[in-house]
């Protein structure tokens, strides 16, 4: 079996007006994705998803990555893998055992194309040994907990909006830091008094600040939020700054949880090193597909972190962080997006098999287990702009 094809397809789902909403990103007016493709020659079709702009993303799988992969057996995953992220000396770093990464391949763009092209061979690999992917990944579980993933609901609205994910099975919630009525410390107390009401003491609680709080305002927010028993804070400072948040860790009883806009296992080893995380939330469409969040998962479960995947895009990536979680033994949850994304709820012909107890299972088809709609790339042709505005 050897890769004939390898494309990318970018991709994109316009938010209608009645749907936006304005956070410390801006005001998000579309969600964007690529699709990867990789064929082989016996007529499989494995599927991948990259985070990054789209015609960038395709620019590079065409010229860059492409060439690595075709003529390659897809059961040589970590061959393929090295081979894109060693470039031109991946030969001599295979022969010596000694990573040798391309200067422009580690971090970015490029990492985030790799990791769908790497997805994708996954794919083909698992449907070629006629398993679903987790189970060639290394089954550890075939269903997950998930938590319901929004809280935008300014003010004392955010009681009823954390109560209606509640309703819906969910025992962990996340909620944004910043509301569609801005920042504030207090604002946020607030809310997340509000969104403790609407969830009871029964249910799990977290906010996320998307790295927008600078060090002494994350830690003084945090401080005035361990009342109400907050199962993590996630991204409290900028991603950049490691060290800033190992002070935050240090001066709250609130786990820390960060992750998704790291690349590779090497930016997590510096996490690790700085003791500046509880739970490790790896994006497998950025982090480096299915063969580097391996490395990753392995990597925190040797420093006692628990792994929480990114799961936040589109229907692809979603999958693909499904058969992570049921193959990564230190996984404890999963992100279920609460927010407008047609492109992951409507872009397969199967559904995802999520519970009434909240809990997220995994297909037994082989493969990611998922197949697109015929009319996938027609209803969800890429518009050129930036997915939020100001």
């Amino acid at each position: 079996m050897k890769i004939v094809k390898v494309s990318a397809i970018p991709m994109s789902a316009p938010v209608p007006m009645d749907k936006r909403h304005r956070t410390d990103l801006g005001t998000k007016v579309k969600t964007d994705a690529t699709l990867i493709r990789v064929e082989t020659d016996d007529g499989r079709v494995g599927i991948g998803a990259a985070l990054g702009t789209p015609p960038i993303v395709a620019a590079i799988v065409e010229h860059e990555l492409a060439p690595e992969a075709v003529g390659e057996d897809p059961l040589f995953s970590e061959r393929i893998y090295e081979k894109m992220y060693n470039g031109s000396r991946s030969t001599p770093a295979l022969e010596r055992g000694v990573t040798q990464a391309d200067e422009s391949r580690r971090r970015g763009v490029i990492m985030e194309a790799i990791s769908g092209v790497d997805i994708a061979v996954w794919d083909v690999k698992a449907q070629a040994l006629g398993i679903p992917l987790y189970q060639a990944l290394g089954a550890v579980r075939s269903s997950v907990r998930g938590y319901a993933s929004g809280g935008w609901a300014p003010g004392d609205e955010a009681e009823a909006e954390l109560a209606g994910y509640a309703a819906k099975g969910f025992t962990a919630c996340k909620m944004r830091v910043v509301g569609r009525d801005g920042f504030s410390i207090s604002k946020c107390v607030r809310r997340v008094k509000a969104a403790r009401r609407g969830l009871g003491p029964g249910v799990e609680l977290m906010i996320d600040a998307h790295g927008s709080l600078e060090v002494a305002t994350a830690i003084k927010l945090a401080r005035e939020l361990e009342p109400y028993d907050i199962a993590w804070f996630e991204e409290p400072v900028s991603p950049d700054d490691h060290a800033g948040q190992a002070e935050v860790r240090r001066a709250t009883t609130i786990p820390i949880a960060s992750g998704e806009r790291e690349f590779t296992r090497f930016d997590f080893q510096d996490l690790l090193e700085r003791r500046a995380l509880d739970i490790a939330q790896p994006d497998v469409a950025r982090a480096g597909g299915m063969t580097e969040i391996r490395r990753i998962a392995a990597l925190t479960s040797t420093h006692g972190v628990r792994l929480a995947p990114h799961a936040w895009g589109s229907g692809i990536l979603f999958a693909a962080s499904m058969h992570v979680a049921m193959s990564a033994a230190n996984c404890h949850i999963l992100e279920v997006t609460q927010g407008y994304m047609p492109m992951m709820w409507e872009v397969f012909n199967e559904p995802f098999d999520i519970r009434p107890d909240g809990t997220v299972h995994a297909p037994d088809r082989p493969g990611l287990g998922f197949t697109l709609r015929n009319d996938a790339m027609e209803r969800f042709k890429y518009i050129p702009g930036p997915e939020f505005e100001f």
